[in-house]
């Protein structure tokens, strides 16, 4: 049987562009995993959306389960395999094929990685606004099944909201084009949307057409410390106020977070001392470099001499402004001292954010298996990230820090996943944020799409 299937594969993509008997095991399910091999009957490289057309018709046709894989930076199990499945990997369709200036779209493959659209996207004085860490391997496909977030969402938005155009491979291969660069289409069922977010449930994204804006001539940051979590939505508003659409970034780090970043053993210099119970980074993008960064310096000083914030710095430089951000950005740092890590991405609604993590920070602290908690995150969309360390690792321990971090949130209307997905590890969690109406939904989705469940089977609903 997989002998039959690799041939065929082979037959539709040449041998060169698939690894089987053994080869496969060259391949890893996780950019931060890579010494553990992947289990798989083979990996099947294909180069165009015929060649995902024509694999998953046979596969249909076989019953054979597939996994997908782009840049391997998801955090949910959405890339774990099985030996008896086969990974569909689009490394190899990664063209970006054009950046329209007059429409402000860029058009690539799924495979293509984020931060080279994002860079060739302003090589054209146009600006791709996604911005997480991962961005250096993500691929766009995997970036728009997932609906990733990041840094800059509360200005310009989750990915669902830059996406104009999607091409699809369905199950039983079935291509759907739905490749239009027009921001209003009222003509029915908005069928793009379906696969944005699905985490290749329904369909295999293989073309993207992407909205972009302007790019920004300034970038102006701080960093601030403060004293209390009333202060920091105090100068969210402040700051929205008075900056007038400019303000881009306003990111939050508890003082624990910000102690492990710092460290004597992290490479990171802190440009606040470790003193303050809250630190914000502060993004301005505009387009007059002097006036922008002269209108944050005065709105800082204002926040300093009505004690709204306890203390704060200024980039002056390029380098400076990168050091700020990459305290923020370098998340590595802080898995570095976390072992048996366990990483969360919840929403908490804004007011409410303060409380909830410091009761769980709490309630983690006193378990004696926890080492370290390093909450951080999103404040001003209500993304809070945190990473939690442990002195050893079981399916028991794992499930406590769940119920801490999770329970809370049915109460308040959150989410257990504010942008990286359910896939496999969060499913038992799905009911926490969802209703029974609406998985129930979800699942006739599922049927409708993949009947005989063979694309990224179980990840997000088990159906039996």
């Amino acid at each position: 049987m997989n002998q039959n299937l690799i041939n065929h594969l082979i037959s539709i993509v040449g041998e060169a562009n698939i690894l089987h008997s053994g080869a496969e095991k060259e391949r890893f399910t996780h950019i931060w995993k890579t010494d553990i091999p992947l289990e798989a009957i083979a990996v099947v490289f294909p180069t165009s959306t015929q060649e995902v057309s024509e694999i998953m018709k046979h596969c249909h046709s076989v019953q054979q389960e597939v996994i997908i894989h782009g840049g391997l930076t998801n955090l949910i199990g959405g890339t774990e395999t099985q030996a008896s499945q086969l990974v569909l990997a689009l490394d190899k369709m990664n063209s970006i094929e054009e950046v329209d200036e007059q429409s402000r779209t860029i058009t690539a493959q799924a495979g293509a990685i984020l931060e080279n659209l994002i860079d060739t996207a302003q090589e054209k004085q146009l600006l791709l606004p996604m911005s997480f860490g991962a961005k250096g391997s993500a691929q766009i496909g995997g970036v728009v099944s997932t609906n990733a977030g990041g840094l800059r969402v509360f200005r310009y938005g989750m990915t669902r909201q830059m996406v104009l155009g999607v091409e699809a491979v369905l199950p039983n291969g079935t291509i759907i084009s739905s490749l239009k660069k027009i921001i209003k289409d009222n003509s029915g069922y908005d069928l793009k949307q379906l696969f944005i977010g699905s985490e290749g449930t329904l369909g295999i994204i293989t073309k993207v057409i992407l909205r972009l804006s302007e790019a920004p001539t300034s970038r102006s940051s701080a960093i601030v410390g403060i004293q209390n979590y009333e202060q920091v939505i105090g100068l969210l508003k402040f700051l929205e106020k008075n900056l007038a659409g400019m303000l881009s970034g306003f990111e939050l780090m508890w003082q624990s977070t910000y102690k492990a970043m710092t460290s004597e053993n992290s490479h990171l210099i802190p440009p606040l001392s470790q003193e303050y119970p809250y630190y914000v980074f502060v993004e301005s993008l505009g387009t007059k470099p002097a006036e922008d960064y002269s209108r944050l310096e005065d709105l800082i000083g204002e926040a300093l001499e009505t004690e709204l914030i306890q203390d704060a710095v200024m980039a002056q430089s390029e380098r400076e402004l990168h050091s700020i951000w990459q305290i923020r950005e370098d998340v590595s740092v802080l898995a570095a001292q976390a072992n048996f890590d366990q990483h969360f991405d919840i929403s908490i609604p804004i007011p409410l954010i303060g409380k909830m993590v410091d009761d769980a920070v709490e309630a983690l602290e006193k378990l004696p298996f926890v080492s370290c908690v390093f909450p951080f995150g999103h404040v001003a969309d209500g993304n809070i990230h945190f990473i939690i360390g442990k002195k050893e690792n079981n399916t028991a321990i794992i499930k406590s820090i769940n119920d801490i971090i999770y329970q809370p949130l049915k109460a308040v209307g959150g989410s257990v996943s504010a942008e990286h997905g359910i896939g496999l590890h969060k499913k038992e969690y799905l009911s926490f944020c969802r209703s029974e109406a609406e998985i129930e939904l979800m699942k006739t989705l599922k049927e409708t799409f993949d009947p005989l469940h063979i694309l990224n089977p179980r990840k997000i609903l088990s159906i039996e």
